[in-house]
């Protein structure tokens, strides 16, 4: 069996580079039962699990990981189901390094134990156990209470709290604009990091749960939030719309042809499904030599997604240095194994066009590392009369997201900050009575995790609220 080090954490194996770059397979090929009990044997069971402090939605981690170790898997899945609706994304795309894992106290001397894994492992576990024989393990709603809840955005802060309040017994409805339940998950991750049967399939266990789906509903438009309050018979409204506008560095050359916000070019591959070329003829360019603005998460899904879309050249054009970039160590290492290009201490001027108005060229300040600013991380400063001009016919701009204005703007009453996102409280609720929130809409841009478990928080609140209520 092969390890990882010393310590005996057992490795998750992968598509090679070489293979994975020609197609949109999952790169992790998940644990095998041997491997998963192997895993979870190194499992301590501290008493006071610093783990589970680390994981934004409270999963009783030691437990679930015992039950894997004594062969109890379908138990194992149903345990983290109790905290977590969303186990087989989590166990794929959450920082685990930073959160549960960068908790464990085996990372202290050595590798902690692979609790992303060993989740993702109990989800598939019980996935592949409902498609061969029926339902898994589902957790048996409360009561009904008679209370109704509309949810606006099927993203992960929104589905958590339709699966904690559907539990509770309230009657839930969640409201998408697009065509798919799953947000981020759905439109933003690549197949190749979170295969999009996985989301249906979370989303189909929350619907058997009783969650009713309304997709294609944009709320704010045909309906505002307030009439879901006062004419549709809702009791309460989350409001997890997530942070979907664009963000532009407003430099000459961003209408050109070939240019793409990360958001729409990401959105073609995934949803709208531009990789199955030719059973879905989703118009896509396919550059040969491509630049990615950015260095987060999404950068990093977007080079890897040009790669495999045949660029014979990808670029991450970053401002700061390899070591201050905000993407997880994992998918920088493994754009790294794939041949994506690290272009750093370099930021964009301008986007050159051709005479058919079409990207050609990047011109971009040369920078250097100055003083850490308020985010901990070396601010750059641009070098005098120091320029690069790299060639590129595809430039996707991956800086980040702003509020969505669609629902905040046509809400009355409800408090904004600054930059337009959502004003909450401890519990999530918003200014307006009856209306909470969690979710990029409020935090900007940030992780899965981190939405879950805003969700979490609103979701107490509410059932709260509602079971105040006459």
């Amino acid at each position: 069996m092969k390890k990882s080090d010393k310590t005996g954490r057992v490795a998750m194996p992968e598509q090679p580079p070489e293979v994975r770059i020609r197609n949109f397979d999952e790169v992790p090929l998940g644990y095998d039962d041997e491997q998963a009990r192997t895993e979870a044997s190194r499992c301590l069971q501290c008493k006071k699990p610093s783990c589970r402090d680390g994981c934004p939605v409270q999963v009783d981690i030691p437990a679930f990981i015992g039950l894997i170790a004594e062969g109890r898997v379908l138990e194992a899945a149903a345990k983290i189901k109790e905290d977590n609706c969303l186990p087989a994304a989590c166990g794929r795309v959450c920082p685990q390094e930073i959160q549960c894992e960068g908790r464990c106290v085996l990372a202290k001397k050595g590798t902690p134990v692979a609790i992303g894994n060993l989740e993702r492992y109990a989800a598939h576990y019980a996935s592949d156990h409902a498609a061969r024989h029926g339902l898994g393990p589902f957790v048996t709603p409360a009561p009904p209470t008679g209370k109704r809840v509309a949810v606006v955005g099927a993203g992960p802060s929104g589905l958590t709290v339709a699966g904690d309040l559907v539990r509770r017994g309230h009657d839930v409805t969640v409201f998408e604009a697009f065509h798919k339940a799953g947000g981020v998950l759905i439109y933003g991750i690549p197949e190749f990091r979170l295969p999009k049967r996985i989301v249906q399939e979370e989303v189909e266990y929350l619907a058997a749960l009783g969650v009713r789906f309304e997709l294609n509903h944009v709320i704010g438009k045909a309906i505002s939030v307030h009439e879901l309050l006062e004419k549709e018979g809702f009791d309460a409204v989350f409001l997890g719309v997530g942070a979907g506008l664009p963000s532009l560095m407003g430099i000459p050359g961003e209408n050109l042809g070939g240019v793409y916000l990360a958001n729409e070019y990401l959105t073609r591959v995934n949803l709208m499904r531009a990789y199955d070329f030719p059973r879905y003829d989703t118009p896509i360019v396919r550059g040969r030599n491509v630049c990615v603005i950015g260095g987060g998460n999404v950068a990093m899904d977007a080079a890897r997604t040009a790669r495999r879309l045949d660029a014979e050249q990808v670029s991450i054009v970053y401002r700061r240095s390899v070591d201050e970039l905000p993407a997880r160590a994992e998918e920088v290492h493994h754009a790294q194994e794939e041949g994506i290009h690290f272009k750093t201490l370099c930021s964009p001027l301008e986007y050159l066009g051709d005479d058919r108005g079409m990207v050609k060229q990047v011109r971009c300040q040369i920078m250097e590392l100055g003083e850490p600013d308020a985010s901990g991380r070396r601010r750059p400063v641009p070098v005098p009369g120091k320029e690069a001009t790299l060639d590129a016919d595809l430039v996707i701009i991956a800086i980040g997201g702003n509020a969505n204005p669609i629902v905040t703007r046509q809400t009355e009453g409800l408090a904004l900050n600054k930059h337009d996102y959502i004003t909450i409280d401890e519990n999530g609720a918003t200014s307006v009575p009856g209306i909470w929130a969690g979710g990029d809409i409020v935090t900007g841009s940030a992780t899965v995790i981190l939405a879950m478990g805003a969700g979490r928080i609103a979701a107490q609140d509410i059932h709260r609220f509602l079971c105040e209520r006459n």
